[in-house]
């Protein structure tokens, strides 16, 4: 008998997504980047994300304990408006745009995330908010083509939307040898809308 082994952990964070019209007009920005520099990992435009709170490697049996809260959660904040905006790097390697409109407002819902998952009993690093969107990252020794498509970003300025759903993700980070992949494990209305 040929049984396939469920996992016993899954790699969770917490994020927002972009609309496909946000991540559209972002990628027909990049679009002479993905010709000029095929050798990048290009992260999936379907997978792009705002992370709120990024969990690590969880317990599968964790992961119900998360669903009332952060529903919960999303039910008692509105929708944020939003924009992507600029780009950058961080050490070189990964490159990345930016995040505008009302940070405020993202940096309140970021602080209320973390501080359900705690009440739920997850330690986690709690890295400061950082609003950004990964967009690829660099081989190792490839310095110059992060740094030179973020510059190509400085003026890039995106339509304002709303952020309307709080997104629990797993990934397969780890777990295989080709791109890493997202996939919802829940999602819910901010604002308590459909």
């Amino acid at each position: 008998m040929n049984e396939q082994t469920q996992p016993t952990t899954v790699r969770v964070f917490i994020a927002l997504a972009p609309p496909d019209h946000a991540k559209d007009e972002l990628a027909r920005e990049l679009r002479p980047a993905y010709d000029a520099y095929p050798h990048l990992r290009w992260n999936r435009i379907e997978d792009w994300h705002i992370t709120l709170a990024f969990l690590g490697e969880l317990p599968v049996s964790t992961v119900p304990l998360l669903r009332p809260p952060l529903a919960g959660l999303a039910a008692a904040h509105q929708p944020i408006r939003l924009a992507l905006r600029g780009g950058g790097t961080f050490d070189d390697r990964v490159l990345w745009s930016g995040i505008g409109g009302d940070l405020d407002g993202l940096r309140m819902l970021a602080a209320d995330v973390r501080t359900v998952v705690k009440s739920c009993g997850v330690a986690f690093e709690g890295r400061p908010l950082r609003p950004h969107l990964t967009l690829a990252r660099a081989r190792r020794g490839d310095r110059s083509s992060t740094a030179d498509i973020a510059a190509g970003l400085t003026e890039f300025a995106g339509s304002r939307w709303p952020a309307e759903r709080l997104h629990l993700v797993g990934s397969n980070a780890g777990r295989s040898t080709g791109p890493i992949h997202y996939r919802d494990i829940e999602s819910w209305a901010l604002g308590g809308g459909s």
